[in-house]
């Protein structure tokens, strides 16, 4: 038997309580793909600089797949959570069960396409003729295999924070990347596998993620039927977050594609420092989850005071977060860069990126908190025309003028806080007209 939905009311002077109690265990869901992808990046460098920058060149296209899972749980948690305010618990679960199958397609697609494609589209990125694109072409067509169990994963985690459900995600996530995390260094080097065992522990702790939470569906005792209406209604939802994500998988695939052309210890700086941005931002997205849980909710129950007194609350929060987050990443700017790799070249090349990366934290923090309250409102299509102009005319000018004026990292990290700031000043300003506070069960 299924519990009954929570009160959608509660006073607003509740809600840092609220937001808290769904973001700490979400921030440890977020930061546990990323860290493990930390880790994988440490263990990996210290094979030498075409190793890593192999896993450069393959993890930032196996990231298209994550973002791709991230539209479908973003879309999933803004439905499931408007009709869980509106009190109808089954009907947010039956929202999961479509995104399954939806995220179950797609990951199937894209396991079965990289095994076709992936030496071309390495070879494009890392350059004809180079050794770090057969490595990256090799290591890539075996992480693609965990897809469909990682979308499967993001449909879950995205039902589930819809009905404010944070204990299973926490657990589905964390065990199976924590037992990646022994396994990758035994594959690596113990077997004997080098950069070959790196993407063998991804595809495993993928596949059994995926398979915890098709396994949470199932416990509710919902038609697991696809219901061909409403996973077009889905996909009419995600079509704008899937634009907004190739926008920012065309500029981040750009972004390493130009660093490769300056060599591979600075794609491989590149490699070091970008991650530490997605761990950064997963972490501080983790207030935009909560956001989205509790937007949603709140405007599926007609309250949009309360809906935007969240959105204020969590800006606020957002940014001093951010805060935190620069004050650690400057102290540890002579130390981290040597955790990923031991050659010298590659850690001078990180400390070029370095600066550009404390600054922006702040900025993002409140980005990303107000991503969760216009995606939790529904309100995608300002995000995704946003994203398009941010993109277009700040990210990708700024990266290939790096190339074109032979700026190196420091260019290209330039671009990537001009990127944040245009975001910044265009979400507060959509936040200060209140638009986006549409009520109702479904937008």
């Amino acid at each position: 038997m299924t519990s009954p939905p929570v009160s959608t009311h509660p006073p607003v002077a509740a809600t840092g309580r609220r937001i808290a109690a769904l973001a700490l265990p979400a921030l440890v869901v977020l930061a546990a793909e990323p860290l493990y992808v930390l880790v994988d990046t440490a263990v990996v460098g210290h094979l030498g600089r075409v190793p890593l920058a192999a896993l450069a060149i393959g993890g930032q296209v196996m990231t298209l797949a994550a973002w791709l899972g991230t539209v479908v749980a973003y879309g999933t948690t803004g439905r499931a959570a408007r009709r869980f305010g509106a009190g109808d618990r089954g009907a947010a679960v039956t929202e999961g069960v479509q995104s399954s199958w939806l995220a179950l397609t797609v990951g199937l697609l894209i396991a079965l396409t990289l095994q076709v494609v992936a030496g071309p589209l390495t070879r494009t990125l890392a350059g004809p003729g180079s050794e770090v694109a057969d490595a990256a072409a090799q290591w890539l067509r075996i992480a693609a295999l965990g897809a469909p169990g990682l979308l499967l994963a993001a449909a879950g985690n995205g039902w589930l924070r819809g009905v404010q459900d944070t204990r299973r995600p926490l657990l589905f996530v964390l065990g199976p990347n924590l037992l990646s995390a022994l396994l990758c260094p035994l594959l690596v080097y113990p077997a004997g596998l080098g950069l070959v065992g790196s993407a063998v522990a991804n595809a495993i702790a993928q596949t059994i993620s995926g398979l915890l939470f098709v396994g949470a569906l199932i416990s509710e005792r919902v038609p697991l039927r696809p219901l061909p209406g409403l996973i077009v209604a889905q996909l009419v939802l995600s079509r704008d977050l899937l634009i907004r994500g190739v926008a920012f998988q065309a500029s981040f695939l750009s972004a390493t594609a130009v660093a490769a052309r300056f060599g591979a210890a600075a794609v491989g700086a590149h490699q070091i420092a970008l991650q530490l941005w997605f761990f950064t931002a997963l972490a501080l997205d983790a207030l935009a989850i909560a956001a989205q849980s509790l937007v949603g909710a709140a405007l599926g129950a007609g309250d949009d005071t309360w809906a935007r007194a969240l959105a204020r609350r969590t800006a606020l929060l957002g940014g001093l977060c951010g805060i935190g987050f620069a004050l650690l990443i400057a102290a540890g700017a002579g130390v981290v860069p040597g955790w990923f790799s031991s050659d010298a070249e590659v850690r001078d090349q990180a400390l070029v990126a370095w600066p550009w990366f404390v600054a922006m934290q702040p900025l993002a923090g409140v980005v990303f908190a107000l991503d969760g309250v216009l995606i939790g409102a529904g309100d995608v299509r300002y995000l995704r025309n946003l994203t398009i102009v941010a993109a277009l005319g700040g990210f990708l000018p700024a990266i290939w003028l790096a190339h074109a004026f032979d700026l190196g990292l420091g260019g290209i990290w330039a671009g990537l806080t001009l990127f944040v700031v245009v975001r910044l000043v265009a979400l507060l300003l959509r936040l200060r007209s209140g638009r986006w506070a549409v009520v109702g069960a479904v937008r």
